[in-house]
């Protein structure tokens, strides 16, 4: 049965291909979103941006608000998908 299911099953590898490709941009995806360094990098181009006169205050302080709840935000079961195994 290894052979026939094999050879029956053979179209449907690149669509197996491009699926498991999706699932580890996913999880870089997912892993760098919930990287502190990158809040604290998005923080710290903000203050540059209010140094430098770019944005105001009140538009720092928004935008704070904004990347922390982001930040915050629950991971909700349908954002991720199911372990496959």
């Amino acid at each position: 049965m290894g052979l026939f299911s094999a050879i029956l099953l053979a179209p449907l590898l690149p669509v197996r291909g491009v699926i498991s490709l999706a699932e580890v941009i996913q999880r870089q995806v997912e892993q760098e979103m919930n990287d502190p360094a990158r809040t604290r990098e998005q923080l710290e181009a903000l203050a540059e941006a209010r140094d430098s006169g770019e944005i105001s205050a009140e538009e720092e302080k928004a935008a704070q608000r904004e990347i922390l709840a982001e930040r915050m935000e629950p991971q909700t079961p349908e954002a991720t998908p199911p372990e496959s195994g």
